[in-house]
């Protein structure tokens, strides 16, 4: 894997990718750069095309669930374009914390003064660590479940083990048919580098069954500039799915004492050269494979970190052996 040196190319020099699918994009966005829509009844979302927020408009005020930078001061023109539009409260009372990264929160503290800040308990823990003044603590923080009530609506909140971060949540809108679960299933795209650049590979490969073991129509999957549907998510699975079937196949077919053995006294040119074999072996067919099934699948780089990350779970997490049994 090889990647350019900063500064060696521009824009000008993207090479020529492959269409992309029509059923990726979503709806167009305005003069201010986003695009607000209804889930259901009076819950809305937001995407800047890249990004996506949440946020649910009450007889007590608004709660908002994430608030990107990328989006930043439009998810607030967004809230007061709806409430205008449906003559209720545009007073944000609550922000949701999906997890504590500031791609996701890190225009936060752009709802200042008696706004409730929720979060599971893991969230906090890291946002003292970061120490970041654009992502307030987490006033309410819970363990494994929450209900936030607000104006006779409801979000249940869940914490079901690390995935794409130790704090990651499920959070289910039960009276809206939706589940809003961020940076694993991107709506009709691959993930981008490293599992999308998720901690813990085994918790991101199960999240999706546990997404689908609710009942909901609409999913909020945080990326992107649609909603994911249940398709999408059963798509993703099989992706994954490829991807360590195929690393299994190459990790039991590549003979890695070659490499060892042209390496020499280098042994890390010897790691190199076999696991760069195993994963390119492994990602080769599944680019091919979803290459106009997912948008970006032929941007290689994605598959191919994403490989490598699934195969050295498998080395590593599931025990799947590359250098033969257990010296005697």
């Amino acid at each position: 894997m090889t990647f350019p040196a900063s500064g060696a190319s521009g824009a000008a020099d993207l090479p020529d990718y492959a269409p992309i699918p029509r059923s990726a994009l979503g709806p167009a966005l305005n003069d201010q750069g986003y695009y607000v829509g209804r889930v259901e009844r009076n819950l809305y979302w937001v995407t800047d095309g890249v990004y996506q927020s949440a946020f649910l408009t009450t007889r007590d005020g608004v709660v908002v669930f994430d608030a990107p930078p990328s989006i930043g001061h439009n998810l607030r023109r967004a809230v007061d374009e709806i409430a205008a539009a449906n003559g209720v409260s545009n007073r944000v009372t609550h922000l949701v914390y999906s997890h504590h990264h500031a791609d996701h929160g890190g225009a936060a503290s752009l709802f200042d003064g008696d706004v409730v800040r929720v979060g599971h308990e893991e969230t906090r823990r890291l946002l003292l660590r970061d120490d970041d003044p654009a992502r307030p603590l987490p006033d309410v923080t819970f363990a494994d479940r929450y209900t936030l009530e607000v104006g006779g609506e409801r979000a249940e909140l869940a914490w079901q083990g690390p995935n794409h971060s130790p704090d990651n949540i499920y959070i289910h809108f039960p009276d809206h048919d939706t589940l809003m679960f961020i940076d694993v299933v991107n709506a009709g795209w691959v993930p981008i580098y490293n599992v999308n650049l998720s901690e813990d590979v085994i918790g991101y490969m199960g999240a999706p069954a546990i997404a689908l073991s609710y009942p909901w129509t609409h999913f909020i999957c945080g990326h992107l500039g649609r909603l994911a549907t249940r398709e999408d998510v059963a798509v993703h699975q099989a992706y994954i799915a490829d991807i360590d079937a195929s690393a299994r196949e190459a990790l039991a077919a590549v003979d890695p004492v070659p490499f060892y053995v042209a390496a020499g006294e280098n042994a890390w040119a010897g790691v190199k050269a076999h696991l760069d074999t195993v994963t390119e072996r492994a990602a080769a067919p599944i680019i091919a494979k979803y290459t106009g099934v997912l948008a970006a699948a032929d941007i290689e780089v994605l598959t191919t970190t994403t490989t490598f990350q699934i195969m050295q779970s498998l080395r590593l997490d599931r025990g799947v052996t590359v250098s033969g049994p257990v010296h005697p």
